[in-house]
Formats: C-alpha cells, structure tokens, sequence
C-alpha cells in the first residue's frame, strides 16, 4: 500500500485543456486567430517544462469535434496553425527527445493536416523524454463508443480500459491520466478523456492558455503531489 501510495504522488500523465485564446485576443482588442497563435507558444513552454517535473506523458486538447461548428475562417485559421507549428517544432522535438502523436478522428481534416501529423509521427518516434499526444478532432463520448462497439459480452473494466487506449494510434502505450488540468475559468471537462478521467485529479485556474507558463504547470503539479489519492480505498491509518 505504502509503495503504491509513493508512486501516486508522480504525476505521470497529465492532459491540459487549453482554455482562453480567443478571450485572450478580445481583451486585447485583437482578432481571436492571435490568441490561437499566442497560446502555440504556451503549449512550446509547457513541453519544455513537463520532464523537469517528472511528467512522461503530456495529452493536449487542441480542437474538439464540437469546434467544427465555430466560424469557418476561426477553423481554417487553426488547421493552418497546426500544420505550422507540427512543421515548425519537428527539429525541436526530436533534439529535445519529444514523440508526438495525435488522437482522434482524421478523415474529416485536409490532407495538408493529415500529412503534417504524419510526418511529425515518424520523425519524432523514436522521442523518450515525453511523450506528447495533441487531440485534434477528438470526443471522448465518441471514443467510448467506439470502444463499446467492439466489446465483447462479458468483458470487464480491464478490458475495456484497453479497448479505449487502444484506439489512440500509439496503442494506448500510456500510463493512467493522473492529472487534468483545465485554464481560463471554467471548470467543465467539455468532453475531454471522459474515460481516463475517471480517477484523475483536477486543477482548474482563471488564467487564460496563452499566459499559461512553466511556473503555473509547477504548481499544479506541486497540488497534485500534496493531494491523497485513494482510489476508493480507505487508508490503513483511518482505520
């Protein structure tokens, strides 16, 4: 018990819902496409900072299936900032030890997008420092059922557990969530890893993604290792 307790305490994965860009913009009397451009370099500092802070495995929720229904020329915007950044941070990732994978559905994205993602995929395969995972297109109600679509009767949590990693492209090679971190306010998990979030802490702070740094991942990493988890146990001192 004591062992299992001790390695609780790591944060080894941690997803971030990356919340506030377009109201970052707004504030600032900008167009909300600079906000998306300034949260890309929240998500370079938070890579960065992740191993330093004993994380192996960092999942970013970057466009849900939900925000096809925002403006055309917002999403356009961002399917050609994807493109650049997964261009652009290739070298940097496979320097720095970073592999980069993407979950959720691709034959509703542009070839461009498509050939992006791969590209970044195997260049960076072979990364051990972190392991990044960006969710592009991604519901976790639509993951899930994916998931129970394949399942067989009689089937336990195991089972299914593995069914629902499994359909990530890297096989579901992933430690549990641990950790969700949400920015910019609201505190609502707007159908993100619904599945792996079922015994995940949550940190939820006001500040907006593009002003998200280092320092504000170090404290939630530094609440999470202060927290007890459970996991529906009770402790043999509370007994």
């Amino acid at each position: 018990m004591k062992q299992r307790c001790e390695r609780d305490k790591e944060a080894r994965h941690v997803a971030i819902i990356m919340d506030g860009n377009g109201r970052w913009a707004t504030r600032r009397g900008l167009p909300r496409t600079a906000g998306h451009r300034a949260g890309a370099d929240a998500v370079r500092r938070v890579v960065e900072a992740a191993p330093g802070l004993g994380i192996g495995t960092l999942t970013l929720y970057a466009f849900s299936s939900d925000n096809w229904q925002r403006p055309a020329g917002e999403v356009s915007a961002l399917m050609r900032l994807f493109v650049r950044y997964l261009r652009a941070e290739t070298a940097r990732c496979v320097a720095d030890g970073v592999s980069v994978s993407v979950i959720g559905r691709r034959d509703r994205l542009a070839d461009t997008v498509r050939a992006a993602i791969e590209a970044c995929e195997a260049a960076t395969a072979r990364g051990r420092q972190l392991n990044l995972r960006l969710a592009i297109d991604y519901s976790g109600r639509a993951t899930i059922l994916a998931a129970a679509a394949a399942t067989k009767p009689g089937e336990g949590v195991e089972e299914f557990d593995r069914r629902v990693r499994g359909l990530a492209p890297d096989g579901g090679e992933v430690p549990p969530l641990d950790l969700l971190i949400r920015t910019g306010g609201e505190q609502r998990l707007s159908d993100f890893l619904l599945w792996e979030c079922a015994y995940a802490e949550l940190w939820f702070t006001r500040v907006l993604w593009p002003d998200f740094g280092a320092a504000h991942l170090g404290d939630a990493v530094t609440d999470y290792r202060n927290r007890e988890r459970r996991f529906g146990r009770v402790l043999e001192q509370a007994v």
